[in-house]
């Protein structure tokens, strides 16, 4: 049975380069902030892809709101499905366009959800964030 179990430990290590873990996905924590302003790398490339995207032209440069809701406001009670959703589809009727077609954006679905979460749960205080050193 050990055997067993180092292998499969070998064998997942080769196909993720290396990287062993035993944490499940559950387990991690999505978004980590030092300071207010300093995050993750995943949350970091969540910044860079809400930058990348122009999404303040609609949300604010804070993520407040403008024509398009507040985003601070909308994660408190949007869940991940639905805001997966709402990006990949758009809400034409409201004019938010479909990202589907967006390979910056779908990509990096996670990482920009980890930023947004954390704006909106308060630990993010500023829109703008820094890498953790």
């Amino acid at each position: 049975m050990q055997h067993r179990v180092l292998f499969s430990l070998i064998a997942a290590a080769a196909l993720t380069g290396g990287m062993i873990t035993t944490a499940s996905a559950a387990d991690a924590p999505l978004y980590t902030v030092v300071d207010g302003t300093k995050v993750d790398a995943n949350t970091l490339k969540g910044f860079k892809t809400w930058r990348a995207a122009a999404c303040d032209r609609c949300h604010g440069p804070n993520q407040e709101g403008m024509v398009g809701p507040s985003l601070i406001e909308s994660l408190k009670v949007l869940s991940k499905a639905d805001f997966v959703k709402t990006l990949a589809d758009g809400r034409l009727e409201k004019g938010m366009p479909s990202w589907s077609s967006n390979p910056g954006v779908m990509t990096n679905m996670d990482a920009l959800y980890a930023y947004l979460k954390g704006r909106s749960d308060g630990k993010i205080t500023a829109a703008k964030v820094t890498g953790i050193e």
